[in-house]
Formats: C-alpha cells, structure tokens, sequence
C-alpha cells in the first residue's frame, strides 16, 4: 500500500463487480488500489487487485487469482502465528477484491516521524516488531513488504497490527527471511535515521523470540554487505 490519497471515485469507472457507494480510494500502488468506507454497519478496506493490460487476458487472470488467493492465505496463517492483522470480511473472488477491516489507529511510520511514543513505548514497539517478525518466519511466511507504513499502531491500546501482505509467500530459506529483515532495515535507515539505531532492539528482540534466528542473522550480515556493496558502486 501507498501513502497517497485520492478524492472519491464513482464506482463504476475504477472496480466494475464491486459496490464502491460510500467508499473512498485512500491509495493505489502498483498491484492495487485500496478504498475505506463501511461494510455491514463497520468500518472497513477494501484491496482490489486490478488487471495489467500488457499481460494476455487469460495469464493476467490467472496470475490475479494466485496473489489475491496468497495474500488471504498469509493473512489468516498470520493470525494463526500469533501475528495480529486486519480481520478478513469477504472475497470477491470475481472482482480479485478483500473486503476486511478498518484498523483505527496510526501507522508506524506515523508515530515514529510524529515523535508520539516516549522512550519506554518506542522500546515496546520495536521489541513487538521483532517478536513479529520471528513468529512470521519460524512460521515459513515471508511477508515481502516490511516497512514502517504496513504496520498500524490500533487505538486505544497500541497493538501493533501487520497489513499488506500482497507480496507475501511461504518460504523457510535463511536468505529469504534475511531480505525481509532487510527490506525492514532498509524502511527505517530512510525515514527514521534522525531517531538512531532503532533497527538494533528490532533486531535484538528477533534473536531473543526466533527460534531459527542464528542462520538468518548470519544470512542478514551477507544480504546488508551485498546492500552496502551495491550502494558504493551505484
């Protein structure tokens, strides 16, 4: 998912198999676009995946599907880990739609950029995401996307809630787990370097809930040297 807004849309023109009345598009990425409104009388998303016209019809479908289907998967294996995520309404299967929950809160990125933890609940914070994470990992889920914007703080009580797992897929290879760990690295180097070395209690939290943690930290040490390498060559 992406930060950007966007004013309401008539329904028709952007998500034909959907009822979009009362929604607004809140963002649009490569993949999808994302609208929030009210579904049974709550709050509510919803993901749609929209077709490629570059792909031929029957493969763009067919890849479509797959995702979509992946995505619903890896949220409900999550919630099954022990990782909190949105609460899945519906599938529109016809229309590659999620229909799920709203979470009311803020993102990461958010509270992290709006200095709203003190030191004791930023600390909080970074040890759940690394507990998070580990229990995605041990558990064979790679979530593809680890970044301070695909993580919600859910009002009153800040618990910390994972979404967007449409790049997400199983998987139990070191190397895999340790590009997601640097995917998350990565997100808080660019948008949180003012804070300081938030990254180390992530990682430090990690090593202490993964029980696989030795060959993906080792991993993570050779996919950050192959990163900075990249970096000076350009």
């Amino acid at each position: 998912m992406t930060d950007s807004a966007a004013p309401a849309i008539p329904p028709k023109q952007e998500a034909a198999g959907i009822d979009l009345s009362g929604f607004k598009l809140i963002s649009q990425g490569a993949e999808a676009r994302v609208w929030e409104g009210t579904y049974l009388d709550v709050p509510a998303v919803i993901k749609q995946r929209f077709s490629k016209k570059y792909r031929h019809a029957s493969l763009d479908t067919k890849l479509t599907q797959s995702r979509l289907k992946q995505e619903v998967r890896s949220i409900l294996r999550a919630r099954k880990l022990g990782v909190p995520t949105p609460v899945l309404y519906y599938v529109e299967h016809d229309a590659a739609s999620i229909y799920m929950e709203k979470v009311q809160g803020v993102s990461v990125k958010e509270a992290l950029q709006g200095k709203q933890l003190d030191q004791q609940g930023l600390h909080t914070l970074l040890r759940a995401i690394g507990r998070q994470v580990a229990l995605l990992h041990d558990g064979g889920l790679i979530h593809g996307d680890l970044t301070t914007s695909n993580m919600l703080l859910r009002a009153p009580d800040s618990e910390l809630v994972l979404i967007d797992f449409g790049l997400s897929y199983n998987n139990t290879l070191a190397e895999d787990k340790a590009v997601d760990l640097y995917v998350l690295e990565r997100a808080f180097t660019s948008a949180h370097s003012a804070l300081g070395k938030l990254f180390d209690d992530v990682l430090a939290s990690y090593r202490q809930h993964s029980r696989m943690w030795c060959p993906t930290l080792n991993k993570f040490a050779e996919v950050r040297m192959r990163g900075r390498k990249r970096t000076m060559v350009g």
